[in-house]
C-alpha cells in the first residue's frame, strides 16, 4: 500500500470511522479501546487544528462520568419527547414532514450506489449521523484503494459519489445539526464532538472544491 493511503488519506479514513463511533451510546468501550488516543493520532496526521479539537474531545470524555454522558446523549439524540438535536438527515434537509421519507430514500440510493449496506443490527434510521459518517468513511476508503495505480474509472466514480454525498447530503445538514447540538448539550463532550465533526467535514468539502 502506498504512502498516500497510509498517510493523510488513511488518517482521514480513520478519523471518519472514529467520529461515527462517537455518535453511538457512550460506554466504557470508548476508553477500553483507546478510541480517543486513536482519534488524536489520526487528527494529528491531518491538521493541527483538528488535533487540538480531538485532544479536547478526549479530555471532555475523561472529565465526565458515564451516567451524565448517557443522560445528555439521550436528551440530545433520543428524547423522551423530541430530541434536542435530531440525528437524522431527513429532519434537516426538509421542513415538510411529508417529504422526509423521500429524503431518507435518497440517501439509501446513494448507499446502494456506493455498495454500502446498513447492518441488520443497526437499530436506527438509515440517515442517522453515525450511518452517514460510516458511509463517508467507505467513500474515502474506496478512493484511497483506487488511487495508487488503480482503475481510473473506479476512481472517477468514487470521487463523483464522494462529492455528491457532501454537496447534496451530509455537507448540507451538518451545520444546522451542529448548531442544535452546541445549543442543547449540557456536557462539553458533545459540544466538542460536533465541533470536530463539523471541522472535519468542512475540510472534506474543501478537498472536493465545494467552497
Amino acid at each position: 500500500m502506498s504512502d498516500y493511503v497510509t498517510g493523510i488519506a488513511g488518517a482521514r479514513e480513520d478519523l471518519c470511522r472514529f467520529l461515527a463511533a462517537c455518535y453511538y451510546e457512550p460506554s466504557t468501550d470508548f476508553t477500553e479501546e483507546r478510541l480517543f488516543d486513536s482519534m488524536l493520532a489520526a487528527a494529528g496526521a491531518i491538521d493541527p487544528e483538528l488535533a487540538e479539537s480531538a485532544r479536547k474531545l478526549g479530555e471532555a470524555f475523561v472529565a465526565q462520568d458515564l451516567q451524565t454522558l448517557l443522560i445528555d446523549y439521550t436528551r440530545l439524540f433520543i428524547g423522551p419527547s423530541q430530541p434536542m438535536a435530531m440525528p437524522y438527515a431527513s429532519f434537516w434537509l426538509t421542513d415538510d414532514p411529508s417529504m422526509r421519507h423521500e429524503a431518507t430514500m435518497a440517501v439509501l440510493d446513494l448507499y446502494e450506489q456506493g455498495g454500502f449496506d446498513v447492518s441488520s443490527d443497526f437499530r436506527e434510521l438509515p440517515d442517522h449521523i453515525a450511518a452517514e459518517l460510516e458511509f463517508l468513511y467507505l467513500l474515502i476508503f474506496a478512493k484511497n484503494q483506487a488511487q495508487p495505480g488503480g482503475d481510473p474509472d473506479e476512481l472517477s466514480a468514487a470521487d463523483a459519489l464522494h462529492r455528491r454525498f457532501l454537496a447534496e447530503h451530509l455537507g448540507v445538514w451538518i451545520g444546522a445539526f451542529a448548531g442544535a447540538v452546541k445549543s442543547g448539550a449540557e456536557t462539553a463532550f458533545y459540544r466538542e464532538l460536533v465541533e470536530l465533526t463539523q471541522r472535519f467535514l468542512e475540510m472534506e468539502k474543501d478537498l472536493q472544491g465545494l467552497h
